[in-house]
């Protein structure tokens, strides 16, 4: 699969289908959801027995326009909260 496929599988896609606007593309106006990778440096290194072991090849990931991770460690900025779809009901 192409990687632009791939990304719109992962970001916009899912977005338009659970009705997150300003979610899914970069865009003005839209909340800055933002991984910065090497596409060809990307792996998986968690296994079952150590399922928090984190992936490489990500240099960087911004929620919401602040910095949560960087060269490999989070910062302490929680700037995500959870995402409620259309079905939510409040329960």
């Amino acid at each position: 699969m192409p990687m632009e496929e791939a990304i719109r599988k992962i970001t916009s896609m899912p977005a338009h289908r659970e009705h997150l606007d300003g979610r899914g593309l970069i865009n003005v106006g839209f909340y800055a959801d933002i991984t910065v990778s090497d596409p060809a440096a990307i792996i998986d290194e968690a296994t079952y027995q150590d399922p928090n072991k984190l992936s490489k090849g990500v240099d960087c990931v911004l929620v919401n326009g602040q910095v949560e991770f960087e060269h490999g460690a989070l910062t302490g900025v929680k700037a995500g909260r959870a995402l409620r779809g259309q079905g939510w009901t409040g329960r």
